[in-house]
């Protein structure tokens, strides 16, 4: 199922990017997929504001999933 990204050191931005692509490996629609990993974000940042939790996550997505992408992607330091 998917690809594996295994690759992505952070561990909230592997989380989120799994759980996007597994999502829309399931048949949720984009936005359902975007809203649930926005809220897995905020799990593991509950300090985050939900507009740093969407623009993160838009960011991942695109540079892991729609790019393609195996380098670093810009986002949190944990």
């Amino acid at each position: 199922m998917g690809r594996d990204y295994s690759h992505i050191a952070r561990r909230c931005e592997r989380a989120v990017v799994t759980a996007y692509r597994e999502l829309r490996d399931l048949g949720q629609p984009d936005m359902v997929a975007f809203q649930a990993c926005t809220t897995l974000y905020r799990v593991h940042h509950p300090e985050s504001s939900v507009t740093e939790a969407r623009r993160l996550v838009a960011e991942w997505v695109d540079h892991h999933i729609v790019r393609g992408s195996f380098d670093p992607a810009p986002g949190c330091e944990c």
